[in-house]
């Protein structure tokens, strides 16, 4: 789908004009320090803060990882640089990438002269040549732009002429020579406008007006994209701004299949229905609103005089099944989603819906996200994700993510991508590395483009806007434990010694003695793939024990590394328990007598910064004593050493209710009362 969208205003130096009913944003801005914070050794048994605890609806929902591609982190050297304000737009036609913004100067190098070209220009993305006869001239900000239908550009804004013509907030330009569409009569006539977004021959409006074309229209809008005639069937209005502000809508997304919008503003009304910042617009038939809200977007965040509304960006998955949002607001979390990345799910119904998951920063803004090749990336001015335990600081769990990042649709858990939002050690003279904004995030045809408000991005010179490739970039490969059923139980059963034990899922056969030199000071462990993770307890760690990696190749453990820095606030050796399955981490641990999890993401070892308890029944989970997910199924030990299985379904409510089985009793033999238990098919 052709679609622009443009960041929000937390942090905003400048902002897009606005109808006087709607108050500027103030101009606010945190310290831009990237030092992490060390917050120390943390027991696994403190309370953590919760991000969404899940409820019976919400389990149903459990998003397994899928493929994905990364673009390259070395933006490209060739896209040219604009000075003063901020780029907020992109698109493509044929060969030519089009710029959009409140920027009033660009230049081809970083060692050419500036030339004055305000708000829009064009240039070649192979070359990155600087277009010399798209020359449209516009008197206002541009603020999103679409490649329309019979090769046209079509323009959105906080504009009233162009090319000397009145042509308020909304025109069809010659991508050639920025010429206007004659015709073309789309017209934002009550104020200016915000994002579009473009889905089966309509084009699809947000902003700050009350009148398209004349006919009144609040803050949404439908459009035939090929003649700018509005679409009197689209009458959803979005009206009441929070706190006596004006209202308007402020980013739109819309499903692939286009049958949904997804709308977020400073609205509390739509269409007379009470939704508060965001809602979901049926868009199958004539447009009607969806049996669908939230409250996690009503007060408390920060003070509303600072934060008019808190949703910055929208964007629908692939597929159309979910949808997330970035966004700003301060303090108030848990109980509303502030300064966070949220994703909910697009078929859900109802009121008070939460998310599938959410991605706290510690109080820093996210202004932009993009979903592209099974990645979300998003940007703003944050410093950190999964930091939900601190503010304004890095807490237990806190990544380092410099104002841009990319994680997993399935967990919101980064993935090892992080370029960072800074420059190289020599900038050219009035630059700035760093700014409050990255108002636009689009996945173009080779790579990712970045629009920001300042000049430094993967520590290069990278005025106002750029481009991450997408050659030189990877893929992502999903990790899981074994999905055989039959394989082998390997039993800890002395230090560096392991009792490797055939398992048909039923039943056991009769164990060899596997000597594993590497596989010291070991507690939990479990399976993932070609390597398994442990519990180390080592001296000198902040907790005294640390969470390490070992290949598992042909049945033999190898040297253990440490899975991530950002892990040594977490205490594994007070598991006693553990497997992996679905970007989730399952666990018991001592004193307690619930199945928790946490999420965990391979692709960079990052641990989540919260603990979930999954809802179970009938199981003694503070006798559990090691782990494993097999077909279906957690096999497990006790404290009795009888080994057991139950059924697993992490969808269900409870995800563990039915009676174990037996398979093997306490007796002489093995003991199956050590957390050092997993499965595989070597």
């Amino acid at each position: 789908m052709s679609r622009t969208v443009v960041g929000g205003a937390r942090y905003a130096r400048s902002h897009p004009p606005w109808r006087r009913s709607v108050p500027e944003l103030p101009s606010l801005r945190r310290p831009a320090g990237r030092r992490r914070i060390l917050a120390g050794a943390v027991a696994l048994t403190a309370v953590a803060a919760v991000l969404a605890v899940p409820t019976a609806s919400a389990a149903a929902i459990v998003p397994a990882p899928q493929a994905a591609t990364l673009v390259a982190t070395n933006p490209a050297d060739t896209t040219p640089h604009a000075r003063d304000g901020e780029t907020r737009a992109f698109a493509q036609v044929g060969t030519m990438v089009y710029v959009g913004g409140s920027f009033t100067q660009i230049r081809q190098t970083a060692g050419s002269a500036w030339v004055t070209r305000p708000y829009l220009f064009a240039y070649d993305r192979s070359t990155g040549t600087i277009s010399t006869t798209f020359l449209p001239a516009l008197d206002g900000a541009v603020n999103s732009l679409v490649a329309g239908p019979g090769g046209t550009l079509i323009v959105g804004g906080a504009f009233k002429t162009v090319n000397g013509v009145s042509r308020k907030n909304l025109v069809a330009l010659n991508p050639t020579t920025g010429a206007t569409v004659a015709g073309w009569a789309g017209r934002s006539d009550g104020g200016m406008i915000r994002d579009m977004a473009l889905q089966g021959g309509w084009l699809y409006v947000a902003g700050a007006f009350n009148w398209l074309n004349g006919a009144a229209h609040s803050g949404l809008g439908r459009l035939d994209a090929a003649t700018g005639a509005v679409d009197p069937t689209f009458a959803v209005d979005a009206t009441v701004g929070r706190h006596g502000t004006g209202s308007y809508a402020w980013t739109i997304d819309v499903s692939p299949d286009g049958r949904t919008l997804v709308a977020g503003g400073n609205f509390t009304s739509v269409d007379g229905l009470p939704r508060n910042q965001i809602v979901l617009v049926d868009l199958t038939g004539t447009p009607s609103v969806v049996d669908w809200s939230t409250q996690k977007f009503v007060d408390p965040c920060a003070s509303p005089a600072s934060f008019v509304h808190y949703v910055q960006d929208v964007e629908f998955g692939p597929d159309g099944s979910w949808f997330v949002v970035g966004t700003n607001g301060g303090a108030g979390w848990p109980a509303a989603y502030c300064d966070a990345l949220v994703r909910f799910e697009t078929a859900a119904r109802g009121g008070g819906q939460v998310a599938t998951w959410v991605n706290f920063t510690g109080n820093d803004t996210i202004t932009s996200v993009e979903v592209a090749d099974n990645v979300i990336y998003l940007g703003g001015h944050f410093r950190w994700l999964n930091n939900p335990n601190a503010t304004d600081a890095a807490g237990p769990g806190a990544i380092d993510r410099l104002g841009i990042a990319a994680v997993t649709p399935a967990t919101g858990l980064p993935l090892n991508w992080n370029p960072g939002r800074r420059g190289s050690a020599t900038m050219p003279p009035g630059t700035s590395t760093w700014g409050s904004q990255v108002p636009v995030l689009w996945r173009g045809s080779d790579g990712l483009y970045f629009g920001h408000n300042s000049d430094g991005m993967g520590s290069e010179y990278h005025g106002r806007l750029g481009m991450f490739p997408l050659a030189g970039g990877r893929t992502v490969t999903p990790k899981n434990p074994p999905t055989a059923t039959t394989g082998y139980l390997y039993l800890g059963t002395a230090e560096g010694q392991l009792a490797k034990v055939p398992f048909t899922g039923a039943s056991l056969g009769a164990a060899t003695t596997v000597s594993q030199p590497a596989y010291t000071g070991a507690g939990a462990t479990w399976r993932v793939s070609d390597r398994i993770y442990w519990s180390h307890v080592v001296a000198g760690t902040p907790t005294g024990s640390r969470l390490d990696i070992s290949m598992f190749t042909g049945g033999a453990i190898g040297v253990p590394w440490e899975s991530s820095g950002y892990n040594d606030w977490f205490n594994p050796a007070a598991l006693t328990g553990a497997f992996f399955l679905d970007g989730r981490l399952y666990y018991t641990r001592t004193g307690a007598n619930a199945l928790y999890y946490r999420y965990f993401e391979v692709d960079g070892n990052y641990l989540g910064a919260t603990e979930f308890t999954l809802p179970t029944t009938g199981i003694t989970w503070s006798a559990v004593r090691g782990m494993a997910w097999v077909g279906g199924r957690i096999v497990y030990g006790s404290t009795d050493s009888a080994l057991r299985a139950v059924p697993f379904d992490p969808t269900a409510a409870p995800a563990v209710g039915a009676p174990p089985t037996l398979i093997a009793p306490a007796g002489p033999g093995l003991h199956w009362s050590t957390p050092r238990m997993f499965f595989s098919t070597q």
